[in-house]
């Protein structure tokens, strides 16, 4: 029997999957658990219709990341840092920083569990730090640290 895939079911398949499975597992587990549906003609078109709207909204979210991504490729943040005579830096710069520093310098709200910090900051200089979009987009974006 052939089923259209409600949720993620472990070891069968993922949302929207169409899937071929026994007759009785279908009909005592997965559909009264609502699991799955019958695959007829019209829940076959439902599908159909769900996957191209889900195309869309992917597109549209890939080109909102593509231009995130430009703008962010731009140019250098500064982040200010309380330093010594010597220029060691006080303290460390956290994602959280960047993550500021992106939404005052740039206007871009990204999560601060997005952004690493590639290389490891201790005093005043430029250094790289990584944002991972998903999807199997990320970015480095390089940002400055000056003296408060």
């Amino acid at each position: 029997m052939q089923v259209i895939l409600i949720q993620d079911v472990d070891h069968l398949g993922q949302v929207s999957e169409l899937v071929t499975v026994k007759n009785g597992y279908a009909r005592n587990y997965l559909i009264p658990h609502k699991l799955a549906v019958e695959a007829n003609g019209s829940n076959l078109k439902q599908m159909e219709e769900r996957l191209k709207v889900k195309a869309k909204k992917e597109a549209a979210m890939l080109a909102e990341v593509n231009k995130v991504i430009s703008v962010l490729n731009e140019g250098a943040l500064k982040i200010g840092a309380k330093t010594g005579t010597s220029g060691k830096i006080f303290g460390s710069v956290t994602a959280l920083q960047i993550a500021r520093a992106i939404r005052d310098q740039k206007g871009y709200e990204i999560d601060r569990k997005r952004i690493t910090i590639v290389d490891d900051v201790k005093e005043l200089g430029t250094y790289k730090a990584s944002i991972d979009f998903g999807n199997g987009k990320s970015t480095e974006v390089e940002f400055e640290v000056v003296a408060e």
